[in-house]
């Protein structure tokens, strides 16, 4: 298993957007940026992501897990773009904001730090455990 972290804007398409889709989850469309593309094409089965609210949280507040590999995006007809089907699986306990990640050193090579602008990036098993700490939220449950 492979973890990732995806953006979304909540006023666009929140945490509380995806929990409402239930098990059906929906698609992670939109992408266009090619490195993100990427690392939807690489996502498997069972994978699980980090919810990070962009703009204004700037936060993680949920867990996600991919229910369909990369396919075509439905909200294009141009074939260089694919997206992946989640669904949701738990919110943080608390969510973990960017500063706190910033601040964290155990965290300073983080993609989220790094490549800030990535909408979906590659997330370590190590700052995965991190992060769930800082969320308060057991990664096994």
């Amino acid at each position: 298993m492979r973890y990732w972290l995806m953006k979304s804007e909540p006023d666009a398409f929140g945490w509380d957007d995806l929990v409402a889709k239930g098990a059906a989850g929906e698609e992670w469309d939109g992408v266009r940026n090619y490195q993100a593309r990427n690392n939807m094409r690489a996502m498997a089965l069972g994978d699980l992501a980090f919810f990070y609210h962009s703009q204004s949280d700037k936060a993680v507040v949920g867990i996600c897990e991919v229910i369909a590999t990369a396919h075509p995006d439905s909200t294009t007809d141009d074939p260089r773009w694919d997206c992946v089907d989640v669904r949701a699986v738990k919110p943080l306990k608390h969510p973990v904001t960017l500063a706190m990640v910033k601040d964290d050193p155990r965290l300073q090579e983080m993609a989220l730090v790094k490549t800030s602008r990535l909408s979906v990036q590659p997330v370590t098993p190590q700052e995965w455990q991190i992060i769930c700490e800082m969320g308060g939220t057991d990664p096994q449950d």
